[in-house]
C-alpha cells in the first residue's frame, strides 16, 4: 500500500490522539557527528565544554555528555561534510571559561546562529549564549538558559 503524501501525514498528526509513550520515556542515547578528523573534532569540542574524550568505540570516537548522551565522532575524509547545529546547556558559571577557551585556541566565537556578531555573547531568555565553528564546520553553541518556547 501506497503511503499518503506528507501533508496528509502531517495533517493526520496534527489531529491524532494522545500519543501511547510519555514523551519523558523517550531518550537521545547518541548521535554521530561526522568529522573529516575525528580525533580532533572531538578533542577541540572537550577541550572547550572541559569534558574528556572517550576511547574508540569500532569507529567511532565518544564524547559523553552531562545527560547520558554520546556524541559518537565518525570520520568522513572522502565527502563533504554537511554541517549541523549543536546546542549545549551549560552551567552559567562555567560559560566564562568555556569562552576563555575559545578565545586561547584562536577560535572567533559570535552572539548569533549566523556568525554576524564576532566576539560577542547573546542574552537571551536571561542566560548567555555563543555560537562558533568546530574544525569540521559544525555550528556548536553553548547557552546557560534554554530557549523559551511557545
Amino acid at each position: 500500500m501506497p503511503h499518503p503524501p506528507a501533508h496528509t501525514r502531517a495533517e493526520s498528526a496534527q489531529h491524532s490522539p494522545e500519543p501511547e509513550t510519555p514523551p519523558d520515556a523517550v531518550q537521545l542515547n547518541h548521535t554521530a557527528v561526522y568529522a573529516r578528523d575525528r580525533r580532533l573534532s572531538a578533542e577541540f569540542l572537550a577541550t572547550i565544554l572541559g569534558l574528556h574524550v572517550g576511547a574508540p568505540f569500532g569507529p567511532f570516537l565518544p564524547l559523553d555528555l552531562g545527560n547520558g548522551v554520546t556524541l559518537d565522532y565518525y570520520e568522513k575524509r572522502d565527502e563533504p561534510i554537511q554541517p549541523q547545529h549543536y546546542a549545549f546547556l551549560v552551567p552559567d558559571e562555567r560559560f566564562d571559561a568555556m569562552i576563555a577557551r575559545l578565545e586561547a585556541v584562536g577560535v572567533i566565537y559570535h552572539a548569533d546562529p549566523g556568525h554576524t556578531e564576532p566576539g560577542r555573547v547573546n542574552r537571551l531568555f536571561g542566560g548567555r549564549g555563543a555560537y562558533f565553528a568546530d574544525p569540521s564546520g559544525h555550528n556548536m553553541e553553548i547557552i546557560t538558559r534554554p530557549y523559551a518556547r511557545p
